[in-house]
């Protein structure tokens, strides 16, 4: 499949619904689209500049997580496709297919529109550049290459491993605001991975399926913590190149160092 562009959907539980819109709108520099869907369940964050790669939805069950939108000019054909690479259908929807990958990653399957442009970073303040532009799909172990196998195919895009053993990137569309990373999930109690903490925080999971975290990257990882612990984040753990944060309902994400117009 031509994969024209790619949406990080976050889900929210409704009763923190309104809070969680506030405080992504803030740190990512958005506006807020009108709401939309049978139920006005539907948000758009809308960047400065570009096109949006980020919206917003309230579940009516759980506290949410994140899942992944393709565009793609066929989604029926696309549809077939990730069945045969091992993944399952959950529901046909006249605008949308939604699936599960191998390892329980929730994306859905929808027809491109047009022809997005990439949202350019927004240069803060304090002269620190920032952009929320990679999903980090957190895979149990035993799940873990089959999954890479799967996304790597499921979009073309190759492997790239990187310094840590545990993660595998797949090569950048530079047409693309977003990039796909894999983690492996070695052990739910081991510290050292940094985003572990994310394991399980997406209630329309079963245990032991991979879930999804979102990652900004930024020229200055420090500046960009405190502008996000002024809006009401915490830091949950630091590492060497990125910080662990949840939001002010608890929703894990990382902030990265890493450069903010090439995602390397």
């Amino acid at each position: 499949m031509q994969i024209r562009w790619l949406t990080a959907f976050l889900d929210f539980g409704a009763s923190h619904f309104g809070t969680e819109v506030t405080y992504w709108r803030a740190i990512t520099g958005s506006t807020v689209s009108p709401p939309r869907g049978e139920h006005r369940e539907f948000a758009t964050l809308e960047p400065f500049s570009g096109d949006a790669h980020l919206r917003v939805q309230r579940v009516q069950d759980g506290a949410g997580g994140v899942h992944l939108d393709i565009h793609v000019d066929d989604p029926r054909a696309a549809a077939i496709e990730a069945g045969e690479l091992g993944a399952r259908m959950i529901a046909d929807h006249p605008t949308h297919l939604v699936y599960d990958s191998p390892a329980g990653m929730r994306f859905c399957l929808v027809p491109a529109v047009g022809s997005p442009r990439r949202a350019r970073p927004i240069r803060w303040p304090e002269d620190t550049i920032s952009i929320i532009d990679q999903i980090c799909i957190d895979v149990p172990a035993p799940l873990f290459d089959r999954e890479v196998v799967f996304w790597s195919q499921l979009t073309g895009w190759p492997t790239q491993q990187r310094a840590r053993a545990e993660f595998v990137a797949l090569r950048r569309d530079p047409a693309l605001s977003l990039g796909i990373l894999l983690q492996r999930l070695d052990s739910a109690g081991d510290s050292d991975q940094g985003t572990d903490i994310e394991k399980g925080t997406d209630t329309n999971k079963g245990p032991g399926n991979a879930s999804a975290h979102l990652d900004l990257a930024t020229t200055s990882v420090d500046d960009e913590v405190g502008r996000h612990e002024d809006w009401g984040a915490r830091v949950v753990a630091r590492y060497p190149s990125w910080t662990v944060m949840a939001d002010p309902v608890g929703r894990y994400y990382c902030i990265t160092d890493r450069n903010p117009r090439t995602g390397q």
